[in-house]
């Protein structure tokens, strides 16, 4: 899909160069990705690029049960499903390194993640990233108007689970505009029963912006948090893989405000 500049009204506009500024720092990051960087390295480079662009890290000084999120990005290693705390941790050949980020500008927020892997990976471990990737490119394609929360979460898990990996429950995007997080949520599997209250089926209206973020495993769905209380890993210590875009739904066809070059 292609992306698109967009004269519609000031509040797209500026989620527009607040994904814009997004898709430039992860892409920088990306570049210093290699074997022996630590990840506060990575995190600096993040920080020091969304300053200059007039923007602010919005992951930065996030409350979450009273606990501050005090870096830029969430830099997720291997098992590491979302929200790594970046550190002296040394990236090491084999690694697969999950770049969150997010942005505020003038008011309002973009929000994208990419895996990247370093060096030699397996082909399993490939298939991950590949077959995440394809998820997500296939959710989108449902983010159109008068379409459903779960014609997203369908198009997610049934590739997912076709091609035989899981996708996380207890993680799930998000709408995203003035907020970094609102309504509606957007899992990546289509709920039972008794869990639809948590996650309605609402319908996707033209002009909103929605942050689709398919979290995959190779083993189990399941995951737990570490205890910083951020870190969020699988449960059987298998890996993760992280991709997202913000996406302006749109009449039959999505915009893709991420969008990397």
């Amino acid at each position: 899909m292609e992306s698109a500049t967009l004269h519609i009204d000031s509040p797209i506009k500026n989620i527009e160069k607040a994904c814009r500024i997004v898709a430039e720092t992860i892409m920088l990051v990306g570049k210093s990705i290699n074997v022996g960087i630590k990840t506060f390295d990575l995190d600096k480079i993040a920080e020091d690029y969304i300053l200059t662009q007039n923007a602010i890290p919005a992951f930065k000084g996030y409350k979450v049960d009273g606990k501050d999120f005090k870096h830029t990005l969430c830099i997720s290693v291997n098992e590491e499903v979302v929200h790594g705390i970046p550190s002296d941790r040394v990236i090491e050949d084999g690694d697969i390194v999950s770049i969150d980020c997010g942005v505020q500008y003038n008011g309002y927020f973009g929000d994208s993640a990419y895996t990247f892997s370093v060096g030699t990976i397996s082909a399993e471990i490939e298939r991950l990233l590949k077959t995440t990737q394809e998820s997500l490119d296939l959710g989108v394609q449902q983010a159109i108007a008068r379409n459903k929360v779960y014609d997203i979460a369908r198009a997610v898990q049934s590739h997912v689970e076709n091609n035989g990996f899981s996708v996380v429950r207890q993680l799930v995007g998000h709408g995203i505009g003035k907020q970094l997080h609102e309504d509606p949520a957007i899992p990546n599997f289509v709920p039972p029963l008794l869990q639809r209250s948590y996650y309605p089926n609402a319908k996707l209206q033209r002009g909103k912006t929605i942050a689709i973020e398919p979290m995959v495993n190779i083993g189990t769905h399941n995951v737990k948090t570490l205890s910083d209380g951020w870190t969020v890993i699988t449960a059987d210590r298998k890996p993760s893989a992280h991709f997202e875009h913000t996406v302006l739904v749109e009449e039959g066809k999505p915009i893709i405000l991420t969008l990397m070059d």
